[in-house]
């Protein structure tokens, strides 16, 4: 068997923690911010975690390796 390799867009956009679970970054905050509202904004600061099911299929299919 070959190895797996690392989904090169995936390991841009998602980061793995210490308990196995997926972070990602909060969309929507790339142009246009004049138009949403300043809570808006706030809420989407930082990063989130991915549901459990999603999370798994990130790992199994984009970051074997991970």
């Amino acid at each position: 068997m070959p190895k797996l390799k690392t989904k090169s867009g995936a390991k841009k956009r998602f980061k793995i923690t210490g308990t196995g679970k997926v972070l990602y970054a909060q969309r929507g905050k790339r142009h246009g911010m004049i138009k949403r509202t300043k809570k808006q904004i706030r809420n989407l600061r930082g990063t989130n975690v991915l549901f459990k099911t999603d999370g798994d299929n990130i790992i199994k299919y984009f970051l074997p390796n991970g």
